[in-house]
């Protein structure tokens, strides 16, 4: 497809069984055709693999693959980029879908703003001008950080330039947030284009990874650990505003701890998780 850039369509699954099916068929009725679709399967026990298969057979652009070990969610997520060849990597989640104008949407703005890393789904924040627009690296910041997640986006509601995502090394592991940290990684260096809220999706159950930790106390580790990462390795921030951001966070971790140590059956659990703080900072 001349003049068209390639979008590599990445699909992560664990016994999706149920969802993939829909999934896949979302991005397969897309109204933007030039796409490859690369379904990266982490030993599921389930249908997931034959159902994948069954729409490999049907259409070329749809390839399937199955790990031999369990990469869990992030690590999955980077296996799959390693297969990608297209310009832009876009991540659909094999329990979401994507509407038909989902990807010429998003296409159209990255090539309108050729200076953009990556393009995200606008699902907090203010709408400031009409989409798609650009936002620099110190303006994103200061909003997520003033008004409490102008970036806070799940995987599927991301477009990003594979050489961006290379550039960072893609994913790494600060458990639940992983996909934030990576988001926030790029938006530091370069612009990034906000996007309408309701391009994909987002099908809540019970077995969706995000739901089974949501509940994960650990996430207070992982939450402080990805904060302190981004703003004190990353940030494009003034010192003195970064300072201020780190005090804010060591104070929000602290409450949290507190608050678990006082419930009944947690103290021991609050003092595992200093615990492992106080590993990882030596």
């Amino acid at each position: 497809m001349e003049g068209k850039p390639l979008v590599s369509v990445l699909m992560t699954a664990y016994n999706r069984e149920k969802y993939i099916a829909e999934a896949i068929e979302s991005v397969l009725s897309s109204s933007y055709k030039n796409f490859e679709l690369i379904i990266v399967d982490d030993c599921s026990t389930d249908r997931t693999v034959s159902i994948a298969r069954s729409y490999e057979v049907m259409d070329s652009r749809v390839k399937v693959f199955r790990n031999e070990k369990n990469l869990t969610q992030f690590g999955n997520r980077n296996k799959s980029a390693s297969y990608a060849t297209g310009e832009y990597l876009k991540f659909v989640d094999s329990d979401d879908i994507i509407y038909p104008y989902t990807l010429q949407m998003m296409v159209d703005g990255m090539q309108q703003f050729p200076d953009a890393a990556l393009g995200f789904c606008l699902t907090d924040g203010h709408v400031k001008k009409p989409f798609p627009y650009l936002i620099e690296p110190y303006e994103s910041y200061k909003e997520h950080f003033s008004t409490g997640g102008l970036l806070f986006v799940g995987p599927s509601g991301l477009i990003i330039k594979r050489s961006m995502f290379e550039e960072v090394n893609g994913f790494e592991e600060f458990g639940m947030p992983s996909d934030n940290h990576l988001t926030l990684k790029i938006a530091a260096k370069y612009p990034v284009i906000a996007f309408p809220k309701d391009l994909f999706w987002w099908r809540v159950h019970d077995g969706q990874v995000f739901m089974q930790n949501k509940k994960n106390h650990y996430n207070i580790l992982n939450n402080y650990n990805y904060c302190v990462d981004i703003i004190s390795n990353y940030s494009p921030l003034e010192k003195k505003e970064n300072s201020r951001l780190l005090k804010i966070y060591n104070k929000i971790f602290w409450k949290h701890i507190i608050n678990l140590a006082l419930k009944k059956t947690q103290p021991l659990l609050a003092m595992k998780i200093i615990s492992q703080r106080l590993k990882k900072n030596k």
